[in-house]
């Protein structure tokens, strides 16, 4: 496949072929709907035959954080991808991981809950995945892809900040995203790196050699309690900077806008279409679409808030990212929440009418 090629493709096969071309190391994995063709599509590549890349289907989602977790420990680009009930599994060795500071790379393609729920797409994890749904004060770096395309793109980018700040990153995305198929330009191939180059870039790494050279303990834990608040402190520092330089967004007709919709991933989409319905029935209503739901951009929300008469947060879930909107907004605007339970995805025109009860 030439560099360049535009393919027809799923989302979640797009989070494959990235994976490859991008220079990861190894995924570890295990099925569940609605993401399982990635390690299917990983399967059928046999990208370990062409770049190295381990692919392993383990027997658990624990085990398989837990596989992210020691490959990471050797300065790896190491993933995993699951689904709703299987991140909830996940989330003691996805704070291992952040409290061990260690990068590494989990997707989630969302699916409705509580519990085993349904197979429908659903925008349920917020909570879980941006306010640290493991235990301790830690943070994951978030993308909310919105297209197959930045499914593909957002592989490589979130690999990027996770050894940029040494912190997990997250893909979180939904089965609406991973099930469609649109056109993608895939990225490049990069070449992997060599021992010698991971241990130049990750000091920090542990890579089993001797040779005289100290060896490095990775770990999150820490028993004394004076010692943990500085830990703790550190992190904190670098959560503030990664706040400071890492926010992205989109606007959609934001500049004349009266109202606006904050909406992220899937439901952004929907967001789009309901705002030029609305358009053409004279509501001047523009989009605010989080491109990281961590780190929220809340300095943004806040200025909409002080130009626009009202905020409608559209989620696929009973009421999230709307509290984050609403601290950001500080009262200064009427903020409400629309959005649907179950997997059903509401329709352009229910988003509308739920727009003009804000107004």
């Amino acid at each position: 496949m030439a560099d360049q090629e535009i393919t027809l493709m799923k989302g979640n096969e797009a989070i494959a072929h990235a994976a490859i071309r991008c220079g990861c190391d190894g995924y570890f994995g295990y099925p569940i709907t609605p993401q399982s063709e990635v390690l299917e599509t990983l399967s059928a590549e046999k990208p370990w035959e062409t770049t190295g890349m381990v692919v392993l289907q383990a027997e658990s989602e624990v085990a398989s954080i837990n596989m992210v977790y020691g490959g990471a420990c050797t300065g790896k680009r190491v993933m995993t991808s699951s689904s709703s009930p299987g991140i909830s599994l996940m989330q003691e060795g996805i704070s291992y991981m952040a409290g061990a500071e260690l990068p590494g790379l989990i997707v989630n393609i969302m699916r409705g809950g509580p519990g085993l729920g349904t197979i429908q797409p659903s925008q349920a994890d917020y909570f879980q995945s941006c306010k640290g749904g493991g235990h301790g004060d830690y943070r994951l770096i978030v993308l909310a892809p919105a297209s197959v395309q930045e499914m593909a793109d957002f592989v490589d980018l979130a690999f990027e900040l996770a050894f940029r700040y040494r912190n997990p990153a997250m893909i979180l995305s939904d089965g609406v995203i991973g099930q469609m198929m649109e056109k993608v330009v895939l990225p490049p191939f990069k070449r992997r790196r060599t021992e010698e180059e991971i241990i130049q870039q990750c000091p920090w790494a542990t890579t089993g050699r001797t040779g005289g050279r100290k060896p490095n303990i990775i770990t999150s834990l820490e028993l004394r309690s004076e010692e943990m608040e500085i830990i703790n402190l550190r992190l904190q520092a670098k959560y503030n900077k990664i706040q400071e330089e890492e926010v992205r967004f989109e606007e959609y007709l934001l500049d004349d806008a009266e109202y606006a919709i904050v909406a992220f991933g899937s439901a952004a989409r929907i967001a789009k279409k309901s705002i030029q319905i609305a358009r053409a029935q004279g509501i001047r209503v523009g989009l605010l679409r989080p491109i990281t739901l961590w780190p929220f951009p809340a300095r943004e929300v806040r200025k909409l808030a002080k130009r626009v008469k009202g905020i409608l947060s559209l989620e696929f879930n009973a009421g999230q990212m709307v509290e984050d909107i609403r601290l950001a907004a500080e009262g200064s605007v009427p903020v409400q929440h629309f959005g649907r339970l179950g997997g059903i995805i509401p329709d352009p025109d229910e988003v509308v009418e739920a727009l003009k009860r804000l107004i």
